[in-house]
């Protein structure tokens, strides 16, 4: 079941976009990076894909989005929509806070006040490109909460093996920050997006979904 939700806040209107599951175990809610909203392709795959494995998904399409700007707003008032879209979702099920890069950073900093059991950063970006300071490692880190980070081998605003060992992570190969991949690459794009929809829904079926209850609804 798909249906969008216009959701006031502080920062203009937000949009809900849900994909429901018919028998939900889990729920993940996902915010989009600075380049492209909710249609990044990864974040459409996981919409298309998990809602037939017992989790629903929610992409949180920001308002500066939605109002059609083209630059983001500074990182807290990511945070102040990002809040508003999760009061608005209702579910039994236990919730998963994630999102691709700029969208993984606020779910670092948000997940675990809004009572999230886990988050998942997808494309996390660890410095700016082409540079490696300033580091953002310490958001990934003080989440709290358990973590799976999916990055592309040839991501340049982080790399896998710039991560510390003690991150959990699936590494995607050949791929970019946008899970993109090269035209002679032992995988083809839809088998790239294949894999970062396999490894979250491994990651959220073994570590996350349990019987608990979350909102009430």
């Amino acid at each position: 079941m798909s249906s969008i939700r216009v959701i006031p806040t502080e920062a203009g209107e937000a949009r809900l976009h849900a994909d429901r599951s018919r028998y939900p175990t889990a729920a993940l809610a996902l915010g989009h990076g600075a380049g492209r909203g909710v249609d990044s392709p990864d974040l459409v795959a996981l919409a298309t894909a998990l809602p037939r494995h017992g989790i629903s998904v929610f992409r949180i399409e920001q308002p500066w989005v939605v109002a059609g700007r083209k630059v983001s707003p500074r990182p807290a008032i990511l945070d102040v929509a990002t809040i508003a879209c999760l009061n608005a979702i209702r579910v039994r099920t236990p919730l998963v806070i994630g999102g691709r890069s700029a969208g993984a950073r606020s779910a670092c900093r948000v997940g675990r006040s809004m009572g999230a059991v886990g988050c998942l950063a997808l494309a996390f970006p660890l410095h700016p490109p082409g540079r490696t300071e300033p580091s953002r490692l310490s958001e990934l880190c003080d989440a709290g909460l358990p973590t799976l980070v999916v990055q592309g081998e040839r991501d340049a605003l982080g790399t896998p093996d710039e991560f510390p060992e003690s991150i959990a992570m699936a590494v995607i190969p050949e791929a970019d920050h946008g899970f993109a991949v090269p035209r002679k690459a032992a995988l083809d794009q839809e088998q790239t997006l294949a894999l970062v929809v396999e490894a979250v829904l491994e990651w959220v079926t073994a570590r996350i979904a349990r019987p608990t209850a979350r909102n009430g609804g």
